[in-house]
C-alpha cells in the first residue's frame, strides 16, 4: 500500500471491554461452517464492496417495527453517540487498505445509524473528505450515499450532500397513516407531515438529482396499491419494499409459522401488476427487478433474492467490525463478530464463518430449500429471516410461502409474455 501519512488526531485506543456477547451459539449455523475446509477445497471469499457507517447510534424517531432498538438486539445502548473522527480516520485507512489489497477501483460507503443526519454536518463532511482521500491515494474511487428517516433534511444539508455528491435514500411507508402507523416520535406523533416536507425539499427543486430512491417497510393492514400511488408522488428513482423483520424464533408480524397462508405476497403481487403492467416506467422496484433478473438467468444484485455473495461489512460507532446490522433482529450478539478496526482488517472479517455463510451461495441453503425448484431465485431469502433456534441460520426463511407464490406469480406473467412473443413472430 502506498505510504501515507495518516491522520492522527491522537490514535485511539481499543475500548476498555470489547463487547463480550458470543457471536452466534456455538452448536448451530454458522458457527458450524467449516472455513479452514472452505479455503483449502479452493473457495475464496469476495471482497467488501459496500461499507455501513454508523456514525450515529441513536435515533429521533421511535419506530415500533425498528430492528435496532425494538427487537432483540440491544447492543446499541453500549455505543457512543456518535462516531468520533479518530474512528472515522482508521476506518478511511481500513476502506483503502482492502480496496488497495482487492485492487477495487470503486466502492460504496453508506452513512446510516441510528439517524445519520443527527451526527451533524461537521463529522458527515469530515467522514466523506476522509474516506475518499485515503482512497484516491491507492486509486479507488467512493460512492457516498445516506439513509435518512428525512425529518432533518432541510435546505442546509441538501447543499452539503450537493457539494459533497451524496445520494440521499429516504424511508417512508406510503401515506399519512400508513406511514405513522409504525414511524412515530417517541411521544406518539406522526412523522408522515415532516418527511413529505423534505420529500418535497429533495425533489422538487435543484436537488433532485441526489435522490437515490424510497425504503418502504410493508405493513399488510395498508392498502398496497394506495402505498404504492403514495411513493410514486415523490418521482422516486427506485423503491425498495422491505418485509418486516422477524424469524422461526420470533415471528414477523401475520406471519404464521408453518401455514400455508401468504399475506405478503398477497399485498406484493398487485403492485407488481401494476407496476408491471405499466406503460411507462415509472420506478425501479427493486424486489420486482430482482427476481425477474434472476428468473432470466441474471445474478442478483441484493441479499434479498438469489445466490450471490453478501459484499457488506458495518462498522459500528465505537469501530467494531460487524455483519449486516439486520442479524440484530435475531438474538443478542447475532451480528458481533469481535473484530474492531483498531486491530483487524476487513479482510480478516472475510474469513469469518457468519460473514462467509452469506457469501457461500447454495452452501449454506437448508436441504428442504435445494429440493425446491425455485431456491436459484429465491436463494433462501433475506439471511436474517432464516433463524431458529433449533437450528440458527440453516433453514427456509421464515417467509417461504410468501416468497414462493411471489416468484412464482412474477415467473407465470413472465412466461405469458414470452410466449405471446414468440407466438407474434
Amino acid at each position: 500500500m502506498p505510504d501515507r501519512k495518516w491522520r492522527k488526531r491522537g490514535v485511539p485506543r481499543l475500548p476498555e471491554k470489547l463487547d463480550p456477547i458470543i457471536p452466534s451459539p456455538r452448536s448451530v449455523f454458522p458457527a458450524t461452517l467449516d472455513v479452514r475446509g472452505l479455503l483449502e477445497s479452493g473457495w475464496r471469499p469476495a471482497a467488501f464492496r459496500q461499507f455501513i457507517l454508523k456514525i450515529h447510534s441513536r435515533c429521533d424517531l421511535a419506530c415500533r417495527h425498528c430492528y435496532v432498538y425494538e427487537m432483540a438486539d440491544q447492543s446499541w445502548r453500549a455505543q457512543p453517540r456518535r462516531m468520533s473522527e479518530a474512528i472515522v480516520d482508521r476506518t478511511a485507512k481500513r476502506i483503502a487498505e482492502h480496496a488497495f489489497t482487492h485492487e477495487l477501483a470503486e466502492v460504496e460507503v453508506v452513512l446510516h445509524g441510528g439517524e445519520p443526519l443527527l451526527a451533524g454536518p461537521d463529522l458527515i463532511s469530515y467522514a466523506v473528505r476522509a474516506i475518499r482521500g485515503a482512497a484516491a491515494d491507492v486509486g479507488t474511487r467512493v460512492h457516498v450515499g445516506v439513509q435518512t428517516n428525512g425529518l432533518r433534511l432541510d435546505e442546509n444539508y441538501l447543499r452539503l450532500f450537493d457539494s459533497l455528491e451524496i445520494r440521499v435514500g429516504v424511508s417512508l411507508d406510503g401515506y399519512a397513516e400508513g406511514h405513522d402507523r409504525h414511524r412515530r416520535h417517541a411521544d406518539g406523533r406522526g412523522s408522515h407531515a415532516k418527511v413529505a416536507a423534505s420529500l418535497r425539499r429533495l425533489t422538487g427543486g435543484p436537488f433532485h438529482h441526489l435522490f437515490s430512491g424510497l425504503l418502504c417497510t410493508i405493513d399488510v393492514r395498508n392498502d398496497p396499491l394506495a402505498t404504492y400511488e403514495a411513493l410514486l408522488e415523490f418521482d422516486p428513482p427506485a423503491v425498495d419494499f422491505l418485509l418486516p423483520h422477524g424469524n422461526w424464533s420470533t415471528p414477523p408480524p401475520f406471519r404464521v409459522p408453518e401455514a400455508g397462508v401468504t399475506p405478503y405476497a398477497d399485498w406484493l403481487i398487485p403492485i407488481f401488476d401494476r407496476w408491471y403492467g405499466s406503460v411507462a416506467d415509472q420506478t425501479e422496484v427493486r424486489l420486482f427487478r430482482e427476481i425477474m433478473r434472476l428468473l432470466t438467468g441474471g445474478a442478483s444484485r441484493s441479499e434479498t433474492v438469489g445466490l450471490s455473495p453478501a459484499r457488506m461489512a458495518v462498522v459500528e460507532t465505537d469501530g467494531s467490525i460487524e455483519q449486516s446490522d439486520i442479524l440484530k433482529s435475531s438474538y443478542h450478539g447475532a451480528a458481533a463478530t469481535r473484530l474492531h478496526l483498531l486491530r483487524d482488517s476487513f479482510d480478516a472479517a472475510l474469513t469469518h464463518p457468519s460473514m462467509a455463510a452469506r457469501q457461500i451461495g447454495e452452501l449454506a441453503l437448508a436441504p428442504v430449500c435445494l429440493a425446491c425448484d425455485i431456491h436459484s431465485v429465491c436463494g433462501g431469502g433475506l439471511y436474517a429471516h432464516r433463524y431458529s433456534e433449533a437450528a440458527g441460520f440453516l433453514g427456509p426463511s421464515v417467509y417461504c410461502p410468501d416468497l414462493y407464490r411471489l416468484i412464482t406469480h412474477i415467473r407465470t406473467r413472465l412466461a405469458r409474455d414470452v410466449a405471446r412473443l414468440k407466438g407474434s413472430r
